[in-house]
């Protein structure tokens, strides 16, 4: 299936956290997108990798994605490795996206900036065509590099290089955060209390979004931090 934007991350709710909006967004637009989760977040304080992915599902549909996978790398201990590369390159060939969203370059969960750095290596070598790879069914896959590779940003504040106005998404990404009824606020849950469960994290997550839209005169706004520098045709096609 061949996909628009692909929005890589190491968690479970990573994506819909720090992009929801933009998907949302790119969607309206008439664009496919996909999200790759690289782990099933099973370090996580509550939750089972079970529940992560029905939520992961539910999120989904909110959203709208035309497809879904999970790596199963092993949540905390994955690496950017040769190993983990050659899979996301897979499914990097398998999607052809001309866009990918990737993990905050540095961040308070280290995940994050190693998804970050995988995925910049895996989309490089994706297009070299030495390197074999396979789909589901054998079939041998194609070289592809997508066009553009840039980083959400994600719990730590990083200045971003551009913002993307998603003031007309931010109930439907909000919708998708709530999806993930195991991570976050729950008056009535048994289980531990963790960095995610509290009430302010939640408003949080909006002030951020109000912050970076506030960067572009926008009611809310999701930043990203580029990979190399950014070229445009004309200048009218900005705000």
């Amino acid at each position: 299936m061949k996909l628009d934007l692909v929005v890589m991350a190491a968690h479970p709710d990573d994506a819909e956290m720090s992009c929801g909006g933009t998907i949302a967004s790119a969607i309206a637009q008439g664009k496919k997108v996909g999200i790759i989760d690289f782990t099933r977040g099973e370090l996580g304080t509550r939750g089972t990798p079970e529940i992560r992915a029905a939520e992961a599902a539910a999120a989904s549909k909110i959203l709208n994605i035309s497809a879904r996978e999970n790596l199963g790398f092993r949540d905390g201990f994955f690496k950017n490795d040769e190993e983990h590369q050659m899979k996301l390159i897979a499914a990097i060939r398998r999607y052809q996206p001309d866009v990918v969203l990737a993990n905050a370059i540095e961040d308070r969960h280290p995940d994050h900036g190693k998804g970050a750095a995988l995925a910049v290596d895996a989309c490089f070598y994706s297009g070299l065509r030495m390197i074999q790879t396979f789909d589901f069914d054998g079939t041998s896959q194609q070289a592809w590099r997508p066009k553009a590779l840039y980083h959400y940003i994600q719990d730590r504040f990083i200045k971003p290089d551009l913002v993307v106005d998603i003031s007309k998404y931010w109930d439907s990404k909000e919708a998708s955060i709530r999806a993930y009824k195991s991570q976050f606020y729950d008056p009535n849950s048994t289980e531990p209390e963790s960095y995610l469960t509290s009430p302010e994290f939640l408003e949080f997550l909006k002030a951020r979004s109000q912050e970076m839209g506030h960067m572009i005169g926008a009611k809310f706004g999701e930043g990203y931090t580029k990979t190399k520098m950014i070229g445009i045709n004309d200048f009218f096609s900005l705000i």
